[in-house]
Order: structure tokens, then sequence, then C-alpha cells
């Protein structure tokens, strides 16, 4: 990934955060046909190894459980807030033109081992955490207790369970940091104004981060 200094998060927390807020990644594998990339919800446990485990789980059907061997290198991309950023939003536009269109956004790439579990305990455990924190926020939260455990049990046994050891974090938040400090403010407002929840994400995101870099080409 091409990481200018000014666009580069390394702060643990920061990529945690993203990771956590955003479970729904990219997996990239490559095995004897090739490259492959499955999305997939992950459960992030910052508590273990060096740089942390992912967990999830995919179909049994899923080419990946035959092609890809355990300890085989793999790469996870998170994505967070994004959105376009019209020239028309920076002053400077008004007085020079020398502005083009771009793309903001927020980005974790989770490096790692991957480990195939074909293992019943595992995957429950994966289910049933992943289950508790994607139904927190619902007005009825579901459980894996409220289906019949034959029925349950016929899900468990068509999945399969990842365990990958994350070798290296690799953040990237490309937030009009490289621009002189109106024409940031310029951006920020430009994109508040869309008034869209994923609008306001990125807007707060560009606020938040570290201050401008003046006269950055």
């Amino acid at each position: 990934m091409y990481l200018p200094p000014y666009f580069e998060e390394k702060r643990p927390e920061v990529l945690h955060r993203l990771m956590a807020d955003n479970p729904l990644a990219a997996l990239v594998t490559h095995g004897a046909n090739g490259l492959d990339a499955n999305h997939v919800p992950f459960e992030f446990d910052a508590s273990q190894g060096e740089h942390g485990i992912l967990r999830a789980h995919v179909a049994r059907a899923n080419p990946i459980c035959q092609e890809i061997e355990s300890g085989s290198d793999t790469l996870i991309i998170f994505q967070g807030a994004s959105g376009y950023i019209s020239p028309t939003f920076y002053p400077s536009k008004q007085e020079t033109h020398r502005q083009v269109p771009t793309y903001n956004y927020l980005v974790v790439h989770a490096h790692g081992r991957i480990t195939i579990r074909d293992d019943e305990t595992f995957v429950r455990g994966v289910v049933a955490r992943l289950t508790r924190k994607m139904e927190a926020g619902e007005a009825a939260p579901w459980k894996m207790g409220d289906a019949p455990p034959d029925f349950i049990q016929t899900m468990l046994q068509a999945i399969v369970g990842i365990e990958i050891e994350v070798t290296r974090l690799v953040g990237k938040a490309k937030l009009s940091q490289n621009k002189a400090a109106a024409d940031r403010i310029g951006a920020i407002n430009g994109v508040r104004q869309r008034e869209t929840d994923a609008a306001t994400a990125l807007a707060d995101a560009m606020f938040n981060a570290p201050p401008p870099i003046e006269n950055t080409p």
C-alpha cells in the first residue's frame, strides 16, 4: 500500500478501534488457483500475541478450506469511513483553480499467518462471540439458544473456523492532512453538508486527524 508519511496511522488503539467498529473485512489469500478474496466478519483479540489474533468462520464448501495451508501468509483489509472530496470544497480553488478531485478514507491492513480450525468448540465460540457483539444494539438480541439445538448443530457442521496470528498492522488515514488549513476546513464542511451518517463519520475523522501539513505537495 502506498503510504506517504503524513497519511500513516501508527497508533495501535486507533487501528484496533477501526477494526472493531468495521468487522467485515476482505480476507486475501493465495492458494493453488492464485489470489482469492473473501468478505468475512472478524473478531479481533488484541490481548493475544504480539499484534493480536483475528478469528472468523467460512462455509465448509468455501475452496479456501481445501486450498490454503495452515501457516500461509494472508492479508486482511478493514475499511472505515470514506468519501469523495470535490475540488469545489477548497477555498483556494476559487483563487487559483489548482485543485483536483480525490477520495478520503481510513483503512487497516492486517498481515498474518492463517490457520484453518475445523474444531466445533472453536467454531461455536467464534459464532457465539460474534453474535453477542452484532446483536448488542438490537431491541431484542438474538442468541444461539433461541434456535433448536439440532438446527444449530447442523449449521455449525456447515462452517469451518479461521484463526490468524497478526504479524503486522499497517494503517492509512487519508484525511486531507496534506492540505492547507483553510482548504482542510473547507473539505470538512463540504463533506458534512451531505448530511448522511457516512459523511458525518468521515467529517469527524477529518476533524480529529493530526494538524494539517502546510505547503505539502
